[in-house]
């Protein structure tokens, strides 16, 4: 374990019955352009002919493969440039032209039979469009002869795609079966050179098995981010491996943070028979609030770019790993890539998303499907997670149909969900739900040290204990069932007995849901003079800033690489507000402490001289040693403002984004805006003052940046009389923490600056 590396992992970040199933699809009938890309050496071992038999059409003197699927129909092998038609029942729903590489998919084509594919010179047999819904049987399953006990190979789905699968095992074929794990991602989790993770899950007794999404690394198909046919893949991955003989129980669970941890929620929303357990980290709820346009605003900086680094990545032989297999004889994946110039352009898709649009929306938003989970589920996150950010603790009430649902929510950057405190339940939990053994942290002790090393560049950590020493394997499940299920840590890096910045915390706080049951509203009025007070002020009034996005920088983080933000060392640059830029109120050093956790919402009257404008608000600690801690943020563009009042609460505004309620703001009428703060968890001590911020975006989030359409207009904030402007956060009572503030800096993702009043006198 001494030289395991694993920065890796992040660093890019109902059946049917037999007859109902879809027919498995045709493979190569004619060889595509690209073919010829295959180098002339030897064929892998693990290299083999696809599994089914794919139609191969004659229209005359044109020749070329048709794969039907779910919701979509591939052409291969075809001539480029020639123009191709769907026809249904005779009519023409879809066309269009082979490409270069002798390519062409049709998608969202609606489920049904009656379908064919028409050109110059004819129509083909007729086939099906199969149904989401329609799954194959278990043998199907059974008989997966690409993917070896150990190495490199593929996986088939059930349209005959192949996916390109790495499998390690933590000891001899024979000695099996392994408890067993999967991997699922459109990063690389199947190239051989990159499988460090997979050292983790050895070294704990799993098998480990890589797989990537069709269109990306040596997967067949053609990539677009997560739409059906993905989720279904990951379906047929999870049946393929856990009928494989080295499998323990014919039963796996699914790994992986970030990307991987986001694909488990797609995932296991299709209820795959043989998923035992999922452990989603660092995850979102949904793709155009989490991150790509909180409060409506496209985030340029991690979003934008990380859809743009997908797209690029699923190109032919758009990860450098995939074209040295193809020049060594892998011919499968040199045929894999030849749909790739058939995916849809990411920036193309991202720009076209600025309004939400439900049918598209939540089918990308986990949080309007995870209800469909029903395996137990063990999810950890980070209110200020750099990437993905904190929206994802909005759905976690929406697990209603899993058995078991265990949470870890911290402080902290995108790694915070493999830290030290967090890994050991996780460790524990994989052993229990996937292994079905005793829990056992001799290994488990020293992987930790490991990642705390590589990944957060400490060396010394809190060893793990033996818990459930002498029990056995019912007694240890019932006991860890009986834990409080959410596990909140409180100012994780701040803890005086380790280096500033390690990933421990000061404090531990147990609930059994969340939101925290018993918590309560409370509410601070925005004043003049810069003031939050509890109460309503009787006299209105109001202040102005000017929106200005070039007063301050994009992030507050600018050094080195994208991993080494997650360093315990890490250094920001957080800038105060510019003169006469943003608005700061500022409640009376509060009598008692005060933990407040979960979601927020700043209601705001507003005026501009202008359209629209952009919105960030910041909450913060002002310290009773004059240093100001950041603690979250939210955004909103006033067009946005409408509600959905069904799905809000006076704690969350849920804005509806479309298009259709979009408005410019009246034209120097004071007009209610809701914007939503992000979900957090954070110690306001005896001593400390609350403080809000208002200003245009930028400058009050690492990596994120944002495409504000702020552009110097004066916004008039009003407070008191018939306009209560308010904050209102989440209370939790009877929460106990150290007495002593942590040392600035060491909180994670929490920095410090030294507490300047704005303009307005907050």
């Amino acid at each position: 374990m001494a030289g395991l590396v694993v920065l890796g992992w992040v660093s890019s970040a109902c059946s049917g019955d037999a007859s109902d199933s879809p027919a498995a699809a045709p493979t190569t009938a004619v060889a595509g352009p690209s073919a010829s890309t295959a180098g002339s050496g030897s064929a892998p071992a693990s290299t083999a002919p696809a599994p089914t038999d794919l139609a191969a059409p004659r229209l005359g003197d044109d020749v070329f493969t048709v794969q039907p699927g779910t919701e979509q129909v591939a052409v291969l092998g075809g001539t480029p440039g020639a123009e191709v038609a769907v026809v249904r029942n005779g009519e023409v729903v879809a066309s269009g032209t082979i490409d270069e590489q002798g390519s062409l998919l049709f998608r969202a084509l609606v489920p049904g039979p009656g379908y064919a594919l028409r050109t110059d010179e004819g129509e083909t047999e007729p086939f099906e469009i199969a149904d989401p819904a329609d799954h194959p049987d278990a043998d199907f399953y059974a008989d997966q002869p690409l993917l070896p006990p150990g190495g490199f190979g593929y996986i088939a789905t059930r349209d005959g795609t192949t996916l390109s699968a790495n499998v390690l095992l933590p000891g001899p074929a024979d000695a099996g079966p392994y408890p067993t794990v999967v991997e699922y991602s459109g990063y690389q989790p199947s190239d051989p050179g990159s499988a460090q993770l997979a050292e983790v899950y050895t070294s704990l007794g799993f098998a480990y098995v890589g797989v990537n999404m069709r269109g990306t690394g040596c997967s067949g198909g053609s990539f677009r981010y997560f739409e059906t046919v993905q989720s279904l893949d990951g379906y047929d991955v999870i049946e393929a491996v856990a009928a494989q003989p080295w499998v323990q129980g014919n039963r796996v669970g699914m790994v992986g943070i970030s990307y991987p941890g986001i694909s488990q929620l797609f995932v296991a929303a299709t209820q795959p028979p043989s998923l035992a357990a999922i452990t989603p980290l660092s995850v979102i709820a949904d793709t155009y609030r989490s991150t790509l346009y909180p409060g409506g605003i496209l985030n340029t900086g991690f979003a934008a770019r990380w859809g743009e680094e997908r797209g690029e990545q699923a190109r032919p032989y758009g990860q450098a790993w995939t074209r040295a297999r193809a020049d060594d004889g892998d011919r499968m994946c040199a045929d894999n890539q030849l749909l790739r110039l058939q995916n849809p352009d990411q920036a193309d898709e991202i720009a076209s998303a600025a309004f939400y649009e439900p049918e598209a929306g939540d089918a990308l938003a986990p949080a309007t499907f995870v209800d469909r989970i029903e395996v137990p589920v063990f999810l950890a996150g980070a209110w200020q997670d750099e990437q993905t950010g904190g929206y994802f603790a909005t759905m976690l009430d929406r697990f209603t149909s899993s058995p078991a649902v265990y949470l870890t929510l911290a402080n902290g950057l995108h790694t915070e969900s493999l830290s030290p405190p967090v890994f050991q339940r996780y460790v524990e939990f994989l052993q229990l739900y996937v292994a079905g053994a005793v829990p056992d942290m001799t290994v488990a002790n020293e992987v930790a040290e490991v990642l705390a090393g590589v990944a957060f560049g400490v060396g010394s950590i809190p060893a793990f204990d033996d818990r459930f020493a002498g029990l056995d394997v019912d007694e240890a499940l019932a006991a860890f069932e009986a834990e409080p299920r959410v596990r909140i840590l409180v100012e994780q890096g701040g803890d005086p007995a380790y280096a500033p910045g390690t990933p421990t915390p000061t404090a531990v706080v147990e609930a059994a849901a969340w939101p925290v049951p018993g918590a309560t509203e409370v509410r601070w009025y925005l004043a003049d003079g810069g003031r939050l007070v509890p109460e309503a002020p009787s006299t209105a009034d109001t202040d102005e800033y000017l929106a200005d996005p070039e007063a301050v920088r994009a992030t507050f983080y600018d050094g080195g690489g994208s991993s080494d933000i997650w360093r315990a060392d890490t250094v920001y640059d957080w800038p105060v507000l510019a003169e006469g830029t943003g608005l700061g109120f500022t409640s009376e050093p509060l009598d008692r402490d005060v933990f407040l956790a979960g979601s927020g919402s700043l209601d705001l009257w507003i005026a501009a001289d202008a359209a629209d404008t952009d919105l960030e608000v910041t909450v913060t600690e002002v310290r009773p040693d004059g240093q100001e801690m950041y603690v979250q943020g939210g955004w909103l563009r006033a067009s946005h403002r409408a509600l959905d009042d069904g799905a809000s609460s006076a704690l969350r505004p849920v804005h509806t984004h479309l298009e259709a309620d979009a408005a410019p703001l009246p034209d120097g009428e004071l007009t209610p805006v809701r914007v939503e703060i992000f979900p957090f968890a954070h110690v306001f001590r005896e001593g400390s003052r609350l403080r809000v911020t208002i200003d245009a975006p930028g400058g009050n989030r690492p990596v994120w940046s944002f495409d504000t359409i702020s552009d110097g207009e004066t916004v008039t904030v009003a407070h008191g009389g018939d306009t209560p402007s308010r904050v209102v956060l989440s209370e939790v009572a009877d929460v106990e923490v150290p007495p002593e503030l942590p040392a600035c800096g060491a909180v994670r993702a929490q920095p410090c600056r030294p507490y300047e009043p704005a303009s307005n006198g907050g």
